[in-house]
Parts: C-alpha cells; structure tokens; sequence
C-alpha cells in the first residue's frame, strides 16, 4: 500500500491529522490501544505475505476488479454527459465495505484478538464484517440502532446467519450515532483483547487512514479501467458521503489530478432548511465526535445534533476528517441530494437501467442525473454505486406502495 500525500503533505501525519482534522481525541487509557492498532497495521501493511493474502481475497472472494458499466439508456435520456456507474454493489456481499473488512478481520487475527466489535447503519458494514470474522474464525458483535434493525430486516438476517451476535439500540435516535455511541462502549471494557472495527473513515487516529488505505482501490480500479477505456480519465468521480469511506476510496486516487472533479454527495434529508437532514459539510462547523475532530452538526451546547436521511448508512451528524480537510482546500465540491431526489433516483436507475441501487448510493445517482443535462455529451461522470439496493426495496416498496 502507497504513502498518501497531497501537495507534498503527508495524509494524515504522524498524529493522524488531515491539516487541522482527525487525531485521537480519546480518554489516555485508550491512546496506547490505538498506538497498538497503529503499530500493528504499519507491520503488517508492509508484510508482502498480507498483501498477497489480500489481494486473493480481493481477486477470488469478493469478485474484483469490480466492472464500470455505461449507464448508456439513462444518459441517453438524460440528454448530457454520458453516466458511468463503479459497480461496488457487485462485490460479495453486495457493497464497498467488503474492501476494509477483510483487512480490518486480518489485523485482528493478526493481533489475536478474541473479539471484533462493530457499529452498522444500513447494515452493509455489519454484513461484511461478520462475513470477514466468519471466514477467519473470530467472533463478531454488531451494535445496530433499533430503528435501522425494522428498516434493514435483510441484512439483520444475513448478520445472524453469519454467526454475528447482533445487539440492539434503542437509547437516543436508535440509529447509527447511538449505535456507535454503544459500540464504544461495549469496546472501552477491554480494548486489551477486544477491536473496534469501525466501520468509515472515521473515529480516532488510525482508523481514518486504515479505512482508507484499504478501500483506495476503488479509486486505484477505476482510473485504470478508464485509461484502458477510453486513454483519458473522467471528468467527474462523484460518490455519496456519510461518514464517506466509499467516497474517499473512489477519490484518493485522483487527488493530484486536477483536470478530474471530485463531488461528495450528502443526504439533504427533508430538505436543508428543515433540521431533517445529514448535511454535515454543507450545514456543519469544525468539532469533535468521536474521537476525532472534523465537521460536526452540533447544538449551541456542542452536542451532536439528531439527524435524519431516508438512507441509513448517512444518518450520521460527523464525517470523516480527511474530507473536512478537502473541503476546506477546495479539492472536493461537497453537494447534497433529497430523499425525494434519492427515491426518484432509485426508481429511475431500477427501470431504466436494470440496477437496483442502495438508497446511500442513489444521493450520488441523483447528483448525476440532475446535473448531467447541463453538461456536453463528451463529458464523463463515474459514480461510484457503493451497494445494492436489495436491503431497500421492501422500504421502498412499502413507502412508495408498489
């Protein structure tokens, strides 16, 4: 795995700062876990034998290089730039987050560990890494808001049948803030033998690097695959952002080449003026959460602030640090998209196309289908569609009453 740098900056330093983001805002006592996870993950990254080990896993497992499709019926009726789509949602088990669970399951097997704690919001990262501690013998305990756990009933399911111990939430909003709230928890009562697998980069130093450096190879994949393409790079990558792991994988490569436009996309929930939405980079201010500092929805007292989006997965009120700091250099366009924008997106994308996206992925294809029109049709935007949207359609179903 490369050394991450922009403009000749080390990303993040040796503290874990994104320019004035990320670090380990946490009690003393789990500073030298984190150490010790730090340490660990720089040993084995450099290990040619776990690089192997995982690029087999990526190769026979979970089915990459995931292919990029010309969504060439949707751009066509569309009537601008023509539309690519990352199909992330093709890896087993049906999203990006397969990429940092299998390396987050190696650490712990690696540190001999007896037990991965997790957090999940739609339910993706619960699957993934209870199909990564299955495959390598450890333990798995997912922490799920009970309000996610009604509306992702598929993946609750999946979670048990891969031999996940899945614990309910029902204090505060009962999604994913308070799931990860209670994960810690559960985590801080033996970080010796225990690991917390978080599931975006996002959390105390290493986490945001680690997640990082593992999903890069969506980023890695899709300029290759548009060199060998078409001999030039897109014009736009774009990806939805929640706590944004599967958007900084989709940009970490592209991030020195300025000719390509980089677009986060945030869920706009019931609209910005409403205080119905997860808009952080958009209606956010630089905090604290979670260990680390970055851009956070928060109170006049500094408490996060509830908040809301139809999609799970982005029901969270911070945002990885490495994307504040982007934000702030201007290098990435933080945009957000509706639910209803969302819902539409989803549908037309079903019927036009044939893919069912995830209601995460479908902020990005919204993006995408209301500013391609404005634009030639010699332009090109990659999304990257970071899950499939089988967890969904029996919500989407029942809200829309197909």
């Amino acid at each position: 795995m490369t050394e991450h740098t922009l403009n000749g900056v080390a990303l993040p330093d040796e503290q874990g700062f994104f320019g004035e983001y990320g670090g380990q805002f946490i009690p003393p006592h789990l500073k030298q876990a984190m150490d010790d996870i730090n340490q660990a993950y720089e040993e084995i990254r450099q290990q040619p034998t776990f690089q192997q080990e995982l690029q087999e896993l990526f190769t026979h497992y979970v089915g990459r290089p995931s292919p990029i499709f010309h969504a060439k019926r949707l751009s066509e009726q569309l009537g601008g730039a023509q539309i690519f789509l990352k199909r992330e949602d093709l890896n087993h088990t049906g999203a990006h987050k397969i990429n940092h669970c299998l390396g987050e399951a190696l650490l712990a097997k690696y540190m001999k560990k007896s037990k991965v704690i997790a957090e999940t919001g739609a339910g993706q990262h619960g699957v993934a890494l209870a199909t990564a501690c299955a495959l390598v013998g450890i333990p798995c305990e997912i922490h799920m808001g009970q309000v996610d756990i009604e509306k992702e009933h598929p993946n609750v399911v999946k979670m048990k049948i891969l031999g996940a111990t899945l614990v309910p939430v029902t204090r505060g909003t009962a999604t994913l803030k308070d799931a990860v709230d209670n994960a810690f928890e559960e985590y801080l009562k033996d970080p010796t033998n225990f690991i917390y697998a978080i599931g975006s980069v996002v959390g105390p130093h290493p986490f945001p690097k680690m997640v990082r450096d593992f999903q890069s190879i969506v980023g890695k994949e899709i300029k290759q695959q548009f060199q060998e393409r078409f001999h030039q790079l897109p014009d736009y990558v774009v990806a939805c952002v929640g706590g944004g792991s599967n958007a900084i994988g989709a940009f970490t490569a592209f991030l020195a080449d300025d000719s390509v436009k980089l677009v986060g996309v945030e869920p706009a929930g019931m609209g910005l003026e409403t205080d119905k939405h997860a808009a952080t980079m958009t209606k956010g201010k630089p905090g604290q959460i979670h260990g680390m500092a970055c851009y956070v929805l928060e109170d006049d007292k500094g408490e996060p602030l509830p908040v809301h989006s139809i999609a799970s997965g982005l029901d969270y009120p911070g945002v990885g640090p490495e994307h504040s700091y982007l934000k702030d250099l201007g290098r990435v366009r933080y945009e957000s998209a509706t639910d209803q924008e969302c819902l539409d997106a989803f549908m037309r994308l079903s019927r036009i196309e044939g893919i069912i996206p995830a209601l995460e992925s479908s902020h990005a294809v919204a993006w995408a289908i209301r500013e391609a029109p404005r634009m030639s049709k010699d332009a090109r935007i990659v999304v990257n569609l970071s899950g499939r949207g089988d967890k969904d359609a029996d919500y989407v179903a029942n809200k829309l009453g197909l």
